[in-house]
Order: C-alpha cells, then structure tokens, then sequence
C-alpha cells in the first residue's frame, strides 16, 4: 500500500490504541491520536474524537487514508454510533479499516459484530482483530486488577475453562501491520497467546510473581452479572458474564499462530508477561481501552 496520508487512531490514550499509535510513528507513519480530550502523544497530531458526537467527526478525519477503530467502551450496541461515522469515513476518502472486535464475539454476533459484519460492505481494505482476553486485565483498573490488590482474589465465572491470553503489545503489532501492510488482510484475525490457562492457573502465576497469595474464586453467572451491574450498564454487564459462562463451556479454549504469522515473532506467554509487567501495573493503577477483551 502506498501510503500517502495519516492513519486516524481512534483511542490513541487506551491500551491497544496508545501501542499502535507509538508502533506506527516508530514506523516512520503519520499519525492523528484521537481521543475525548485531544490527549498528547509523542510524534502524533493530536484531535478530539467522541464517538456520542458528530461534531468531532470532520476535523478528526481531514487527511486520514486509514483508520484503527476501538469501539466505545460499554455501549452494548455500538453499531449505532459507529456505522454513521464509518460511512462518513468512507465518504471522505479513507482506504483501510482495522477494527478492535473480541474472539468471543463473531461477525454479526452481539455488540461490534454487527461492525465487523458492516466493515466489509464501507471498505475495500479491511480487518477484524479478535484478541482474547488480554494480559493487561491483570493490571492497572481492571476490576481482576483490583480484585487481586484489594482482597488477594480472582472472581470470574469461568469454572475450570481455559483463555488464551493475548499481550496488548502483540495485538498493536497485529494491528500496525494489517494497516500498513502493502496488503490487507480483508479478513478477521483471531490473535491468542501461546497457551490456554484457567484463572486457576493464572492465580498460581500471579501468586509466585507477587510473592504473595492470590487465589481464584468461583461465580455463579447470576453473582458475576451483578457484581458487573454495579460497575456498568446491566445490558453490557449480562453480556459480560455470558462470556465467562461460554469460556466455563470451552468457547476459548483455543491458540492460534496468527501473531507468528502475521509480525514474524511468537506471542508473548503469560508468565513472561508477569514477570515483566505485573508488579508494575498492580503499583500504578492504569486505565485501558477493553474489558470484553
């Protein structure tokens, strides 16, 4: 792809967003960080972008050839925001569109898999990324991030099922190279780690790279769903509980090569991600992008 204009990256200051940004300036790419408040990045233009405001939307697309889309956290429909920006993007010229879906969610399944079933349709050049569920859920904001601070505990309602669970620095690397690549990949990516764990397993990690006793406790779907209500729209909360019932069924049960295949590097494990990043991100309390993922 002979890239000409700047990539629009629509979350630039969350977990995924703020990876691919800083990936594609390292690259040598023009790029414009979006986000509520025009955050600064280093080596970015920064624009306002709010998903819940059309007004925001011209001035964020001025010049932008590609665009990497996170969706807005916890609306459980976001298609309703997102399509009419998207066809707006279309129209002003934008080539290549790379989507922040979930592994857990299918093209034209609930939520942003009526987006990715759309992308297709608004894009000659398009990708789907469906990572797992990420390692950086253990640290920073995340409610397991908390959990595990505050009370020593991991609650889900997983039972005994198993995650592969996906580095956000191997999802940006996807994601910078399915928007720069000469290419598209005109699919959807399903990106894991190397191995599937249970929370069990992940408490037994956390435990030895804490120095201290983490264990995981199990939930009904009903607790998890109302422990998630409490945090969170109810609609969004159900759907997040379904998830960890289908994880509890085997539904993420599962690795593939696509990280490998795609940068030319394995993932990243887990435990090489604890040691690395763990202390530090339950220390410093960090806001992200996800939690579907």
């Amino acid at each position: 792809m002979s890239v000409t204009g700047a990539t629009l990256v629509i979350g630039a200051t969350g977990t995924t967003g703020s990876r691919t940004a800083t990936g594609l300036i390292t690259a040598g790419h023009r790029v414009r960080a979006a986000s509520r408040r025009a955050a600064r990045l280093p080596g970015a233009e920064p624009v306002r972008f709010d998903w819940y405001d059309p007004a925001t939307f011209g001035d964020a697309l001025a010049g932008a050839e590609r665009l990497y889309l996170v969706p807005p956290v916890g609306d459980p429909d976001p298609a309703a925001v997102m399509l009419p920006f998207l066809r707006r993007a279309r129209a002003a010229g934008v080539q290549r569109a790379v989507l922040l879906s979930s592994s857990a969610i299918p093209e034209g399944g609930p939520g942003v898999g009526a987006v990715h079933q759309a992308l297709r349709g608004l894009f000659g050049q398009w990708a789907v990324l469906r990572p797992s569920w990420f390692m950086q859920n253990f640290t920073g904001a995340h409610l397991h991030a908390r959990s595990i601070r505050e009370d020593g505990v991991i609650l889900t309602a997983t039972g005994a099922g198993r995650v592969a669970f996906v580095d956000a620095d191997d999802i940006a690397a996807v994601a910078v190279r399915t928007l720069t690549d000469d290419r598209a990949p005109n699919a959807d990516l399903l990106l894991t780690g190397p191995e599937a764990l249970s929370y069990d397993d992940i408490a037994t990690i956390v435990t030895e790279t804490l120095a201290r006793p983490v264990v995981h406790r199990q939930l009904t779907y009903e607790q998890m769903r109302d422990r998630l209500t409490a945090q969170m729209p109810q609609e969004f909360a159900a759907m997040l509980a379904g998830m960890d019932h289908a994880i509890a069924q085997g539904a993420e049960d599962r690795t593939t090569d696509t990280v490998q295949r795609v940068t030319g590097r394995p993932p990243r494990g887990f435990r090489v991600f604890a040691e690395r990043e763990l202390t530090r991100g339950q220390a410093d309390g960090r806001a992200h992008d996800s939690r579907a993922v």
